[in-house]
C-alpha cells in the first residue's frame, strides 16, 4: 500500500510538472529555412576557434558539469530521441528525465520535439518513422542522435535500431518531423562526407533500454520484436540494457537470462539495477538535477567504481540508472561533437588546397 500511494503521488507531480511543455519556436525556425547541400551543414555551423580546442581537450570518460555548461553546451550538440512506456500517464515518467538532462546542462532545444516541443516519443508510433526522423536530424545537425527509452519505449528504441538495420524493410524512407510526412526518399546528404547514403544503414552513437519486455512484446505493435529484442545490431556504436533486480512487468528476475547481446560490432553492457527501483518510475529524475550535491555525484560517476551516495543529497532515488545514462551521454556528446569538427575542419583544409 505504502508503494502504491508513493506512486500515486510521484505521477501526481509529474502531471503537474508535465503540463509546462512550450515547443522550442526557434529551434523550429532554423529547421524549417536551413538549405541542405554538399558542405552547407559543416560551413553554417560556427564554433569559435578557442571553443574548438576546449572541445577536443576533453577527455570523454571525465566530463564536469562546468565542461558541460561553459563547453560542450555552447558547441555542436547530439539530438536525443527519448521513447517513453506506453500506459497513460507513464509518458510523464520519461517527461521528467527531460527535465533532469536540461537542470544537467544539456540544451533543451536538443531534448524537445522541433515541431510540437513534446519531450518524448510514444511506443505506439511507427518505428520506421522515427528511423526515418533520425536520419532526418542528422542530415541536418552533422551529429548523430542518441536514443533512449524506457518500458515499452525501450522495446521501441531496439526496433528502430532494427529499423535502421533493414531487419524489416530493405529501405526506410525519411521522415520530416516537422510536417510529420515521409520525403519522397530514402536516401540522405551525409552532412559530413558530402555523398549520398541511404538511411538503412545509419549508426548512432549510443542507445539505451531500460525495463524493456514483458508482456508488451504480445502488443500487435511489438510482437515482431519478440525474437529480436536482446539481440543489438551493428547500428549503434554502444548500447546500454538496464533490468531491474526485481521486475514483473518486464520479467526480469535474478537468473532468468534476459540480458542483451551484440550481433555484430555493437559494443552492449548489462548493467542490473537495484531491486527496490520501481519499473514504473525508474526514469523519474527531475528532481535530482535540482539538488547541488546529487549533481556534483551524477558529474563525478563512472561506471565500475566506488560511487557512494553524498550524505546531504535530498534524494537518491533512481540515481544510479540517471548516473549511468548522463555518464554515457556526456562520452557520446564529447565524442558527437569531436568527430563534426574533425569533419569541419577536414572540408575548410580541402577547399583552402583547391
Amino acid at each position: 500500500m505504502r508503494a502504491a500511494a508513493r506512486l500515486v503521488s510521484i505521477l501526481a507531480v509529474l502531471l503537474v510538472a508535465g503540463c509546462a511543455a512550450t515547443p522550442p519556436t526557434t529551434e523550429r525556425t532554423r529547421l524549417e529555412a536551413q538549405t541542405i547541400e554538399k558542405g552547407s551543414v559543416l560551413a553554417q555551423t560556427q564554433v569559435a576557434p578557442a571553443l574548438q580546442n576546449q572541445i577536443f581537450a576533453l577527455d570523454p570518460e571525465r566530463v564536469s558539469e562546468s565542461d558541460v555548461r561553459t563547453i560542450l553546451a555552447a558547441g555542436p550538440t547530439p539530438r536525443i530521441v527519448n521513447l517513453h512506456g506506453g500506459i497513460y500517464p507513464v509518458h510523464l515518467v520519461m517527461e521528467s528525465f527531460g527535465r533532469f538532462l536540461v537542470g544537467m546542462g544539456y540544451p533543451e532545444s536538443k531534448i524537445r520535439h522541433p515541431g510540437d516541443g513534446r519531450l518524448s516519443h510514444s511506443p505506439y508510433e511507427n518505428s520506421a518513422q522515427i528511423a526515418g526522423a533520425i536520419a532526418w536530424y542528422y542530415e541536418r545537425d552533422g551529429l548523430r542522435p542518441l536514443i533512449i527509452g524506457h518500458s515499452q519505449g525501450g522495446i521501441q528504441a531496439v526496433k528502430v535500431l532494427h529499423e535502421l538495420a533493414g531487419d524489416y524493410n530493405e529501405s526506410v524512407r525519411v521522415w520530416n518531423p516537422l510536417t510529420e510526412t515521409a520525403d519522397n526518399r530514402t536516401t540522405i546528404l551525409d552532412p559530413l562526407t558530402g555523398r549520398e547514403r541511404p538511411v538503412v544503414g545509419l549508426k548512432v552513437g549510443y542507445a539505451s533500454a531500460v525495463g524493456a519486455g514483458g508482456a508488451a512484446l504480445l502488443l500487435p505493435n511489438q510482437w515482431s520484436m519478440a525474437g529480436r529484442l536482446r539481440t543489438i545490431p551493428d547500428t549503434v556504436e554502444d548500447f546500454t540494457g538496464y533490468s531491474l533486480g526485481v521486475d514483473l512487468i518486464a520479467w526480469d528476475l535474478p537468473g532468468a537470462g534476459g540480458t542483451y547481446r551484440s550481433s555484430g560490432t555493437a559494443r552492449v553492457r548489462n548493467v542490473e539495477l537495484p531491486a527496490s527501483y520501481s519499473h514504473v518510475t525508474v526514469a523519474a529524475t527531475g528532481d535530482l538535477a535540482e539538488d547541488p550535491a546529487m549533481r556534483e555525484w551524477l558529474n563525478a560517476y563512472v561506471p565500475g567504481q566506488q560511487n557512494g551516495f553524498p550524505a546531504n543529497a535530498a534524494t537518491v532515488t533512481n540515481a544510479l540508472w540517471a548516473a549511468d545514462v548522463w555518464y554515457s551521454i556526456k562520452k557520446h556528446w564529447v565524442l558527437e561533437a569531436q568527430r563534426f569538427l574533425r569533419a569541419k575542419n577536414a572540408a575548410a583544409a580541402a577547399a583552402r588546397r583547391q
